[in-house]
């Protein structure tokens, strides 16, 4: 049976219809009997609006702090997306990086991953068909909750798949491909049709 890593960004939960849209996308994998490990992004806007309710509560938020309320987001679309898969009859379970755990350096909010538990993985597989992990999030060894920086839910996502052994990792996004720069913000912005590792 083949491990499949799904990746959906914020824009792809970012409304009810959407995550039920990607438990489709999810479902159509379980069909051919994969197993499905799903990372998620916080919906869209919620990171923005969790960081702009720190600032308004304190010019020097703690950064320990900091990290615990931004990874709240994935947790939540995480459990929406876990609860829909399971209302559909796939038996599914959200979970966050610090249960599994995903360890990192102490760099809050820029954490670089340092191992992953990949056996935790293969232990969940005996029970549910979909493991839902809440992305851009990890937790230090003195225990202490941190962040990946923007876009880690697609480190998080590559870093599993890394972990597990596998050759591939479907990363779902709002936009055709990679570009040069974020085409939101760089006009000019051009997509790039082949990239390597390096």
């Amino acid at each position: 049976m083949k491990t499949i890593v799904l990746k959906f960004g914020g824009t792809s939960v970012g409304s009810i219809d959407r995550i039920k849209k990607i438990c489709k996308i999810i479902s159509s994998f379980r069909k051919n009997k994969n197993k499905v490990l799903v990372i998620s992004s916080a919906m869209s806007g919620v990171t923005n609006e969790l960081i702009n309710k720190s600032k308004q509560l304190s010019n020097s938020f703690d950064y320990a702090e900091y990290d615990a309320l931004l990874c709240s987001g994935e947790q939540g679309s995480g459990a929406l997306i876990a609860g829909r898969l399971n209302h559909l009859g796939i038996k599914s379970r959200s979970w966050q990086s610090w249960q599994l755990p995903i360890i990192t350096d102490m760099n809050h909010s820029s954490a670089r991953i340092l191992k992953i538990n990949s056996k935790t993985f293969k232990n969940y597989f005996k029970k549910y068909k979909v493991i839902v992990v809440a992305g851009f999030q990890g937790v230090s060894e003195e225990n202490k909750i941190t962040t990946l920086g923007r876009g880690g839910s697609d480190t998080t996502a590559v870093a599993i798949a890394s972990s597990l052994g596998l050759k591939s990792c479907e990363i779902y996004t709002d936009v055709e491909g990679i570009y040069t720069s974020d085409p939101r913000v760089v006009k000019d912005a051009t997509m790039i049709n082949y990239i390597t590792y390096e």
